[in-house]
């Protein structure tokens, strides 16, 4: 999907004031009676940022938020309001294919979700909102390559775990100079965890979130953050969550301390986290929550040369093992029987040359204990071996399987093999378990490797070990797939300073993954 980068693409990218341009013609989108009966709104509507989600050949999702004061419910009327939308193929809206009316409803926070379609495959547009004489920043995206396509490359930026509280967003101001074609978010876009006094930045709030308010609240006050919206900006996400978007170590509907959150309790809490997550999420309408339930695992076509398996392991998965025993419980799921079929379905019939799978967890095993015996943790794939192994054995039959993950905070890149237990079964695929993006902060060098190091023998199938923050890039070909370890020096300062940390390769037909 990527090519030499055009002049137009470079002046968006360094200037972004195509808004300023387009404010000239922006009264030309509707008549001036329908100007003139728009709600009066209070300024700043779209102080969220503009965003664009999973990418069809023909297709996209366009998102905004209208939230003149974020941190406070968002500040809206308690009506309906129209907002004007246009997609354009060309930064400065000379040539505009598709326009229309979205309506944003107070029931879902004046979210816009449109599902935009009868595009051109593998092409670039450029979309803004308009409302109340208002007018968006212009937003960026992209659709995917044509469904029998072969060629080509795909770029994907793999992100997870951005705390606000631990740190800046800095690894995204790499990420967009970078120009993915994609950015690949594995969980834990936002974070429950209550306000630190001497934190970075401070959360908002008094509190852990638990009503839809106090959610909305949240996931706005990530969504100001300069560096992430730039980014949602200029590239569309593939999105799916992990635990902190509601509990800590949720499972289905128990939560991590069910004591203190009796079940019926719970179950509103997930009703309203489910909720502020599609209201801020560029998503489709088949994620609209159903109460606590809501469907996020899904897949995505990028012609012949990949197909991403986006998974859910948080909703259906039976409560963590407590013991070895109870990891190894065959009863034990993290999918769901309907889910586990879906992607197993997914992968005996794909006609992709890769075949990915976004898991918000890692599926490689992680054995803690120095020397003899074993000792996993148990909210991972190692909580639920029985599954990952069957997993794990149907991998010998599918193409080039590549598992992309986040969660530990860490770079794990490892080779999957098909039994862990035994040490010279076969190799059957790689994961990159992608760093966090600011959890953990600016983490000690030197005493993780004290920590980390003495169990590298113990774990010989991965490939590297890491702890400093960022994010993954892949580059995806049909030979191959090259990928890079991007780190910043800092997430405690708004600024940073970016590099590479080590340069890996997947080669097609060779399952497994080496340092370049």
């Amino acid at each position: 999907m990527t090519g030499a980068v055009s002049p137009d693409r470079r002046r968006f990218l360094t200037a972004g004031a195509a808004v300023l341009g387009a404010a000239a013609s922006a009264q030309l989108w509707l008549p001036s009676t329908a100007r003139a009966a728009e709600t009066p709104l209070p300024d700043g509507v779209f102080s969220l940022g503009v965003a664009s989600g999973d990418p069809l050949p023909d297709g996209v999702v366009l998102w905004t938020r209208l939230a003149p004061y974020p941190l406070n419910g968002g500040g809206m009327p308690d009506a309906v309001v129209p907002v004007q939308w246009e997609l354009a193929e060309d930064e400065r809206f000379g040539r505009v294919v598709r326009r229309g009316t979205a309506q944003a409803q107070p029931a879902y926070g004046h979210s816009v979700h449109v599902d935009v379609r009868g595009l051109r495959a593998g092409r670039t547009y450029w979309y803004r909102f308009r409302t109340g004489g208002q007018l968006s920043r212009t937003g960026r995206t992209r659709t995917a390559p044509a469904r029998h396509s072969s060629g080509g490359n795909l770029k994907i930026a793999l992100a997870s775990c951005q705390n606000w509280q631990h740190g800046y967003f800095t690894p995204y101001a790499d990420m967009l100079a970078q120009d993915p074609d994609v950015v690949l978010f594995v969980g834990d876009y936002i974070y429950e965890s209550t306000p630190s006094a001497t934190a970075v930045r401070r959360h908002e709030g008094t509190g852990e979130p638990y009503s839809l308010t106090q959610y909305r609240n949240r996931y706005a006050q990530y969504r100001t953050d300069p560096d992430l919206a730039a980014m949602h900006a200029n590239a569309p996400f593939v999105v799916t969550f992990d635990d902190h978007e509601v509990d800590n170590d949720f499972a289905g509907e128990i939560p991590q301390d069910p004591a203190k959150q009796p079940h019926d309790a719970f179950v509103a809490r997930l009703t309203a986290a489910y909720q502020a997550y599609y209201e801020h999420m560029p998503v489709r309408a088949t994620a609209v929550p159903n109460g606590p339930h809501i469907r996020m695992h899904r897949r995505l076509e990028f012609g012949r040369l990949a197909r991403l398996n986006v998974l859910d392991t948080r909703q259906f998965r039976s409560d963590q093992a407590t013991s070895q025993a109870g990891a190894q419980d065959p009863s034990l799921t993290m999918l769901g029987a309907g889910q586990k079929q879906w992607l197993l379905d997914g992968l005996r019939d794909s006609p992709a040359r890769w075949n990915l799978i976004a898991s918000q967890i890692m599926m490689a095993e992680t054995d803690l204990q120095v020397g003899e015996g074993k000792l996993w943790f148990y909210d991972a794939w190692d909580g639920y071996q029985a599954e990952r192994n069957a997993f794990l054995k149907e991998f010998r039959n599918v193409r080039n399987p590549v598992v992309l993950t986040g969660d530990r905070h860490l770079t794990m890149i490892s080779d999957l093999k098909e039994d862990f237990a035994d040490p010279d079964s076969a190799v059957v695929g790689a994961e990159f378990v992608g760093t966090s993006v600011s959890s953990n902060g600016d983490q000690d060098q030197t005493a993780f490797h004290q920590e980390w190091d003495p169990r590298l023998p113990d774990n010989p199938h991965w490939k590297l070990l890491d702890a400093h923050r960022g994010y993954h890039l892949l580059d995806v070909r049909r030979d191959g797939i090259d990928a890079r370890v991007r780190i910043v020096d800092t997430v405690l300062k708004p600024q940073a300073t970016p590099s590479t940390l080590a340069r890996l390769r997947v080669d097609a037909g060779r399952p497994g993954v080496r340092v370049v």
